[in-house]
């Protein structure tokens, strides 16, 4: 795929175009997976930018659930977790469920990635997701060099964005393991972490109807981190995500009433942020910015931590040539760069 064929926007019939509206040489799409994957697979998305500098471009992105990502036709990439960072970035990735920001330096090229659900890393992966909190590892050492191989091989080889949503359906789809043995209470806790509510184990232990230590297990097993901590996540980010598409000068009397004082927010964002909430909403974060608003538009969540698989939208799946329709629709500013 190269690089001038990447239009933006979705296959999600009645989202206005300037939802994916970005500066000239850098294009954004998200795209619903298919209905059978929807519990599993948190969305689609494509970034593209043209920049080649010398610097690169740099942007940040905010805690996550587990990820896979894919480079194409792109140039170096380093990515920071934390203190730690992956430079160069592997073609083909696992990014590990999050609990602090993240920190790219890209220069040009596409990224192609796909969310996945505690229901989904159940279903892929062996391996426990606190195995894998605030790493980075090749995708190949998780899923298999061959399967990584056919992955990338048919990412490289979709003649545009529109066709990227199809061929993950197709492939992610073969690659579901069976049912989990915890999937019930799995659900559940997604259901906790997706609404307001207290953010005590106690509580979510008895929604859930079992033992705290069981909880922990569960939640480490298949979420990556101890509830508790999953529970804070999500209230901090239901918060500040509010701030930021708010625009302007942040203002705290919209955060979640749980926290006792803005000082109590200010602490968790040093947690999962590194730095306050006005210093981070300075920071050069355009695929950020964009990514909140169609992410919204498209899924029905802003971040992936708050996605609510209850409410989230999904499609039927569709034969190959039913993407055609869509496949026109130029959403760049950069129109005159794209091919589509």
């Amino acid at each position: 795929m190269r690089t001038d064929r990447i239009a933006g926007g979705t296959n999600t019939s009645g989202v206005d175009d300037e939802v994916f509206a970005m500066p000239s040489g850098m294009a954004i799409r998200y795209d619903r997976p298919a209905a059978a994957l929807a519990d599993y697979i948190t969305g689609y998305h494509v970034y593209r930018t043209d920049t080649g500098s010398e610097a690169g471009q740099v942007d940040w992105f905010l805690p996550a659930t587990a990820n896979v990502r894919i480079a194409i036709d792109a140039g170096p990439i380093a990515v920071s977790i934390g203190r730690r960072t992956y430079d160069p970035l592997p073609a083909a990735s696992l990014f590990g469920p999050t609990n602090q920001a993240l920190k790219a330096v890209t220069h040009g090229g596409v990224m192609i990635g796909f969310g996945i659900s505690a229901l989904g890393w159940a279903r892929l992966f062996r391996r426990s997701a606190g195995d894998f909190r605030n790493r980075i590892v090749p995708l190949e050492d998780v899923l298999g060099k061959a399967f990584t191989r056919d992955l990338v091989a048919a990412l490289q080889g979709a003649p545009d964005d529109a066709a990227v949503a199809p061929i993950l359906d197709a492939m992610l789809l073969a690659r579901l393991g069976p049912p989990h043995a915890d999937a019930p209470q799995i659900r559940q806790l997604m259901e906790i972490l997706a609404t307001d509510g207290p953010t005590d184990i106690a509580s979510a232990a008895a929604q859930l109807d079992m033992p705290t230590h069981a909880l922990r297990r569960l939640s480490v097993r298949h979420f990556g981190f101890p509830p508790k901590m999953l529970l804070l996540r999500a209230r901090f980010l239901r918060s500040f995500v509010r701030l930021m598409m708010a625009g302007g000068e942040a203002d705290y009397t919209t955060i979640d009433r749980s926290y006792f004082d803005a000082s109590h927010f200010l602490r968790d964002s040093a947690t999962f942020l590194g730095m306050t909430p006005r210093r981070f909403m300075a920071l050069t974060k355009p695929f950020l910015k964009a990514s909140l608003r169609a992410r919204n538009a498209v899924l029905g969540s802003p971040t992936q931590v708050l996605h609510d698989i209850e409410k989230a939208p999904a499609r039927d799946a569709q034969p190959r040539d039913s993407t055609r329709a869509t496949q026109q629709r130029v959403i760049s500013r950069d129109g005159s760069a794209i091919g589509c």
